[in-house]
């Protein structure tokens, strides 16, 4: 029987491997969770009031970390279920607003693959942005992870 939704093993990719993910609609009930689980309060993201009254945005802004946790929940399915060792960092930028109605998928190209000294494993780097329905990219990351091999 076939598993579905097992991911990638590190030899399945090559440096220039792209991938694109599905879609995900960024609600007002995430930016609340999300602040709520998070301490996040700030009225940038909890008060429709101070944005009118006090900035120029056009719309309810969401948290750039929100933004990378939606990112990396599209991605981590497709791509690396149970291969997926560890996250070991990234550099990330934000690049623009993320308002609650967007609809964000994430762009990401494998850039570095280098197989550990011990044990059947690799550390993998990709380049990641994350677009709006737009075609903007409102967030650029490049995690480097540890990824497990294929069973020998």
């Amino acid at each position: 029987m076939k598993l579905l939704g097992h991911g990638f093993y590190y030899q399945d990719w090559s440096v220039g491997f792209e991938f694109q993910t599905l879609t995900r609609t960024v609600s007002e009930t995430d930016v609340y969770s999300f602040v709520g689980v998070s301490g996040m309060t700030e009225e940038l993201f909890t008060s429709k009031e101070y944005l009118e009254k006090h900035t120029d945005f056009a719309g309810q802004l969401v948290p750039g970390a929100l933004v990378f946790s939606l990112a990396e929940g599209l991605v981590i399915p497709a791509t690396i279920s149970r291969t997926g060792i560890a996250f070991l960092g990234c550099e990330m930028n934000i690049t623009g607003p993320t308002f609650v109605g967007d609809t964000l998928h994430v762009e990401g190209v494998v850039s570095e693959i280098k197989p550990a000294s011990k044990g059947n494993r690799a550390l993998v780097r990709t380049d990641n942005s994350v677009i709006n329905q737009n075609g903007e990219t409102v967030l650029t990351y490049n995690p480097l992870r540890m990824m497990k091999g294929k069973p020998e």
